[in-house]
């Protein structure tokens, strides 16, 4: 059967997912005796419909769109980087310690050497079951997994003993300075006279992030270490042939995918919070499985696909603030397009193939 084109690789297939997905949502909403319709209404208005709604989308997917790029960059090596959550909380304690440590004269070069040090922590998380891969043979999806818990479990161990100020009964280091304080996009947009809420935590790293999706698509597509990355992926016996070194693909993509989850934290932990606590990713490492997926690991995807896992995120909330609908209904959303883009792909792409291959023959 004739491959489709990329357009509707990229778009139509993830597309029909989608809709497939709410078309389920909607039946399981008329069950509960709601209205599918006003709740689509109210997640659009809710997340899109006014710039609050945007800021609370964006921010969500600032931190889907480095997770999401965080496993692309790894799956392009058929190394599918599960522990994206763990190297996230890690980066927060590189961003924790700089921001409290260092004393930044502004805002600007505080970003940076926070966003140095989130890279670096997040790197180093990804490095040990990396390395146990490369040299050990040990299975990247289970030392990934285990290394959530034990970053997780380092983490509860340092905010309760080591960072928690004195008197605090919070598990959370004290605030950062004022001078770490990020400009939020309001104050960016309003530069270029472009209104927008200043009441949402949506912030520069927004702009970091789109940053981040044009730099690993350069890397991917327009280096030779991408080319040697995606080789490697497509067939390592061919790969080690050509002269590509395993162990060093493998270390060198856990390390920026690493550096890539790790920098999520500049959105959540110094962008919103002001200060470390505990479960600081949220989960975001593990929707950026589902963010990767959904775009084909392609960053143009991976933007698109966290713009929508942010539109579910704040949708979701206004759904369940002005409905009865229970916000568990959002995860059942959530884990309905994950099963149709990722589990159940082949269920839509094969009639879609099937369509595409009678009108080619009919052409022909």
């Amino acid at each position: 059967m004739d491959r489709l084109p990329t357009w509707a690789d990229a778009i139509l297939v993830p597309v029909l997912s989608i809709v497939i997905a709410f078309a389920i949502s909607a039946i399981v909403i008329l069950g509960i005796g709601e209205n599918p319709i006003n709740a689509m209404g109210i997640m659009i208005s809710g997340g899109l419909g006014s710039t609050y709604g945007w800021g609370y989308t964006l921010y969500y997917a600032t931190n889907f769109m480095f997770t999401g790029l965080a496993v692309a960059v790894a799956f392009h090596a058929t190394l599918f980087n599960i522990g994206g959550d763990g190297q996230a909380q890690l980066g927060g304690l590189g961003v924790a310690m700089a921001a409290l440590y260092i004393p930044w004269p502004n805002w600007w070069l505080a970003l940076f050497g926070a966003s140095a040090a989130a890279a670096l922590f997040g790197a180093a998380w990804a490095a040990i079951p990396a390395w146990l891969q490369a040299k050990r043979g040990s299975h990247i999806v289970i030392t990934t997994i285990m290394f959530n818990f034990i970053g997780s479990a380092l983490l509860n161990y340092l905010l309760v003993n080591v960072f928690r100020p004195v008197g605090s009964m919070d598990p959370a280091t004290a605030n950062f300075p004022k001078a770490t304080t990020l400009p939020n996009l309001s104050s960016i947009l309003g530069l270029v006279g472009i209104p927008f809420s200043n009441q949402t935590p949506a912030n520069v790293t927004f702009l970091i992030a789109l940053l981040a999706c044009l730099l690993v698509w350069l890397l991917i597509w327009h280096t030779r270490f991408g080319f040697a990355l995606r080789a490697f992926g497509k067939s390592e016996p061919a790969a080690r042939y050509a002269g590509i070194s395993p162990v060093k693909i493998t270390m060198y993509a856990m390390l920026i995918s690493g550096a890539l989850a790790g920098l999520m934290s500049i959105n959540n932990v110094m962008g919103e919070s002001g200060r470390l606590v505990l479960n600081s990713s949220e989960g975001a490492g593990f929707i950026g499985i589902a963010v990767a997926l959904m775009g084909r690991s392609h960053p143009l995807g991976i933007l698109l696909a966290s713009i929508l896992f942010g539109f579910l995120y704040q949708g979701g909330a206004e759904l369940a603030m002005w409905t009865t609908i229970p916000p568990q209904l959002i995860l059942v959303i959530q884990a309905l397009v994950i099963l149709f883009t990722g589990a159940l792909d082949n269920m839509v792409r094969m009639p879609v193939e099937a369509v595409f291959h009678r009108l080619g023959k009919r052409r022909g």
